[in-house]
């Protein structure tokens, strides 16, 4: 194929990024080493300062990380993408890369809860403040720009409540002060969705989650134009929050199925959301897919679907929740999602447990809410275990 070529979402992640070994194989290789032998000095020389290209040392060089950096810079239709060690070591690699003592960064309140805890309780020890907003409120984030204000920061849809952000208006508002738009699309993956289209600077991805999708290896991402990713290079390279190649291999393998797993994950999610809404003992679903959910067409325009995750709130509070989770016998009960497997959490004592009670109320985490991560099962056997606990209620 020429270099002109345009391929579609499916095509780029079987074969973006590869390059083919001596051996010419056809699946990509997994270079398990720590380091990598130089012809020479002035080689070895060149390699370590950046005037000769090619592989140093696996924490900040990898023929198996690089695939899949490339990968996945691709199917964001970013220039360029550094792979950390987890999602909240991308964030972290992030942050300490582009701000500064003394910088500020707008936050959404509904942004995950170890995101949080990093903004709000870990960055100000280090002179980088934060304030929390609505997620979807654009008032409430211009009025809390300030001069110092360096990032603006939304995962959308967010978690657990599938909220939305408008990406356009938040990258105008952002960059009419000066400041970048960061993006987290851990539930969409750039086949629901791609920010950096939409306006945004950089996206974060937490890779454990769709990117894998089969809960096997932690990874995590950031995306973006070359010369910011550059910046969180530097920073990795330095401070080495870096994916090991098994996990890049790992994660490769995963993208190679990510458009299919999406769309089949995301019809079930819809299907499953249906009938939740029509459970008497049910209060509230939140799936960006429905026409009930507040920002259904924002969703739509911005999204090629409503995701694969459903959260919904039960009559009562966290007794009524435990025994729904209680109850299930195929759903597995874990923090995780983006699983082929479904999974089932409690956000107020598991993912959002260590936020304090004014927080959570913040973010509109209730007692009573659960999250259900939508994987392949057929929809009405997951119906059925949820039907166990709901009818107890």
């Amino acid at each position: 194929m020429s270099d002109g070529d345009k391929l579609q979402a499916q095509t780029l992640a079987v074969r973006a990024g590869q390059v083919r070994s001596q051996f010419n194989e056809h699946a990509e290789a997994l270079y398990l080493t720590s380091s990598f032998v130089f012809e020479n000095a002035a080689q070895a020389a060149a390699r370590f300062s950046g005037d000769e290209a090619g592989n140093v040392y696996s924490r900040f060089t990898n023929p198996t990380v690089s695939v899949f950096q490339e990968r996945l810079a691709a199917l964001e239709g970013a220039e360029a993408c550094v792979a950390t060690a987890s999602g909240m070591s991308a964030i972290l690699s992030l942050v300490m890369a582009l701000c500064s003592k003394g910088d500020h960064i707008v936050a959404s309140s509904g942004v995950f809860g170890a995101t949080q805890q990093l903004l709000g309780g870990i960055m100000p020890r280090f002179g980088i403040d934060s304030s929390f907003v609505g997620q979807s409120e654009l008032a409430e984030w211009a009025a809390a720009i300030r001069p110092e204000t360096k990032l603006l920061f939304v995962e959308t849809p967010s978690n657990p409540l599938t909220a939305i952000a408008d990406i356009a208006a938040l990258a105008e508002l952002a960059h009419a002060h000066g400041a970048l738009l960061v993006v987290d699309n851990c539930f969409c993956t750039p086949i629901l969705q791609q920010p950096l289209m939409l306006g945004a600077d950089l996206v974060v991805h937490s890779a454990t989650k769709y990117l894998d999708g089969q809960g096997r290896v932690l990874g995590g991402a950031v995306v973006g134009p070359k010369a910011l990713v550059d910046e969180v290079y530097k920073f990795l390279r330095t401070a080495g929050p870096s994916l090991s190649p098994f996990n890049a291999w790992v994660l490769q393998k995963g993208l190679e199925t990510l458009a299919i797993r999406m769309q089949a994950q995301s019809a079930g999610a819809l299907e499953l959301a249906r009938w939740l809404e029509a459970q008497p003992r049910v209060e509230r679903v939140y799936y960006p897919g429905l026409p009930s959910h507040p920002q259904h067409e924002l969703a739509m325009r911005q999204q090629r679907s409503g995701g694969a995750v459903v959260s919904f709130e039960v009559c009562g509070g966290r007794s009524e929740a435990w025994t729904v989770v209680d109850h299930c016998r195929l759903l597995s009960i874990t923090a995780n999602l983006g699983d082929v497997k479904t999974t089932l959490t409690h956000p107020a004592t598991t993912t959002h447990g260590r936020l304090s009670a004014e927080q959570r109320a913040a973010a509109g985490i209730g007692e009573g809410l659960l999250r259900v991560a939508v994987g392949l099962e057929a929809v009405v056997d997951l119906q059925n275990d949820l039907a166990r606990g709901l009818a107890l209620i």
